[in-house]
């Protein structure tokens, strides 16, 4: 392969990279909450098992990360839109991503308060 033919990314390859796999983490984790739910109709016991795994600092580290997730591939998502319906889109498409990812940034900073509250009453019970 010649040297400088190799394409490396750019802005547009790499929000294409993550929303894909911001969406598989989306389906992985609807489908664990869906079996986790119908545990509930073979074995209560067992579900209430499960669920109590769930109540950790780690899962809630976890959450974070579903709601970093869903909001990225969200916002992406509207981004997506945005290029394919305005005809101006494809022209703005990297504003509109760099707008994205500062929305996404001041949200998730916001929402780190709660998720580090929860995180510190499951560690130190209060």
């Amino acid at each position: 392969m010649p040297a400088g033919t190799l394409y490396r990314g750019r802005e547009g390859m790499w929000s294409w990279v993550a929303h894909r796999v911001t969406g598989v983490l989306i389906f992985f984790f609807l489908f664990v909450h869906v079996l986790d739910t119908a545990l509930v109709r073979v074995s209560p016991e067992a579900y209430d098992t499960v669920v109590a795994t769930y109540k950790t600092p780690i899962v809630a580290l976890l959450e974070y990360g579903l709601v970093a997730a869903i909001l990225f591939h969200a916002l992406n998502g509207l981004r997506v839109i945005a290029v394919d319906f305005w005809l101006q889109g494809a022209r703005y498409q990297k504003q509109m991503l760099w707008t994205v990812v500062a929305v996404w940034v001041v949200l998730m900073i916001g929402a780190l308060y709660p998720v580090l509250g929860h995180a510190a009453r499951e560690l130190f019970g209060s």
